[in-house]
């Protein structure tokens, strides 16, 4: 025989020719598909370069740095830098202005892409259902920078079009930018604006992979069009929505830093104040640059978006039985 069994009960000798065939069978692969290789190797080399690399630096977290000493040449400090932030007077609003604003976020920027597409897909004019997806999928292609220019203009309180609109019925002009009260709607909402169609664009590719048969049959039984989106096409799309929800909630920490930033003014800080322009401030605005100590914090939130992902994936494979992994 060719295979013989081992002293121990459960393994077995493996021949080896069967190995010398493996090797040549995966490098004749290889061959036949090099230029895929290839192509990977490239978002490969970038990831290292940009994702993993500056891991090296995040040990300037522990210690005291100095860029005269350099990383290795810098003291430890252990968690000084940490402890220092949960101390900071800013540790709580600047928490309590990211989640809300992340959280805020989520649940007005979540459904909006389904419907949208659960809307399109319904429609069976080609024109206006290409002229919408158009029309709703241009923002997102606007820099960050143009988007705050237009939020500017449009909500200014003298030449802005609410003002105008306020000022034709009556009413005193409202100044959106300079009022803290309306930073957060202001702010999530415009994003929802922007991104919601580019965001449709999954769940409009889940839909059409949805067998026709089944809707034909829910047609024949008398469901009609509200009861097959709900019993067809949201039980369809929700593995993918779910799948979505949880790397978003990862990202709770990550509010966009261009946005925020160029948005804030000395009247809306108190609730546009961040992790990210809070780190920004005290790592690149401050008289001494606080390298050790803005590591820390964006260390800290790294960390908390890894426990948010793993523990939002496990209650989503609890409650729906979809997940991530």
């Amino acid at each position: 025989m060719a295979e013989k069994l081992n002293k121990g009960p459960l393994t077995r000798h493996v021949p080896l020719g069967f190995g010398l065939l493996q090797l040549s069978t995966i490098g004749f692969r290889l061959r036949r598909t090099w230029q895929l290789y290839v192509l990977l190797l490239l978002p490969l080399i970038w990831l290292l370069i940009f994702r993993y690399a500056p891991m090296y630096g995040a040990q300037i977290a522990f210690k005291k740095y100095s860029p005269a000493l350099g990383i290795e040449g810098s003291p430890w400090v252990g968690f000084d830098n940490f402890t220092r932030f949960f101390e900071s007077p800013k540790f709580q609003p600047v928490i309590v202005n990211t989640l809300v604003l992340s959280f805020y976020a989520i649940i007005a920027g979540f459904p909006i892409p389904i419907l949208l597409a659960l809307s399109l897909n319904q429609v069976r004019w080609r024109f206006f259902k290409n002229a919408v997806q158009m029309i709703t999928y241009a923002p997102h292609f606007i820099s960050t920078v143009v988007i705050v220019g237009i939020l500017f203009q449009f909500l200014h309180p003298r030449i802005g079009f609410t003002a105008i609109l306020a000022n034709a019925m009556g009413l005193p002009p409202p100044n959106w930018m300079g009022n803290p009260d309306a930073f957060r709607h202001v702010f999530v909402w415009s994003g929802v604006w922007q991104e919601m169609g580019f965001a449709s664009i999954i769940y409009l590719a889940v839909l059409s992979t949805i067998d026709p048969a089944l809707h034909e049959a829910a047609v024949v039984d008398g469901a009609n069009r509200l009861q097959r989106i709900r019993h067809i096409d949201l039980p369809g799309l929700m593995p993918t929505a779910m799948v979505l929800l949880v790397l978003s909630t990862g990202r709770v920490l990550e509010v966009a830093f261009e946005k925020v930033y160029l948005m804030q003014n000395s009247l809306n800080i108190g609730v546009s104040e961040v992790i990210n322009t809070y780190v920004y401030r005290v790592g690149l605005l401050s008289p001494v640059l606080d390298f050790s100590y803005s590591t820390a914090i964006g260390l800290l939130k790294g960390v908390v978006g890894l426990i948010l992902i793993i523990a939002v994936n496990h209650a989503a494979k609890r409650l729906t039985n979809n997940s991530v992994w």
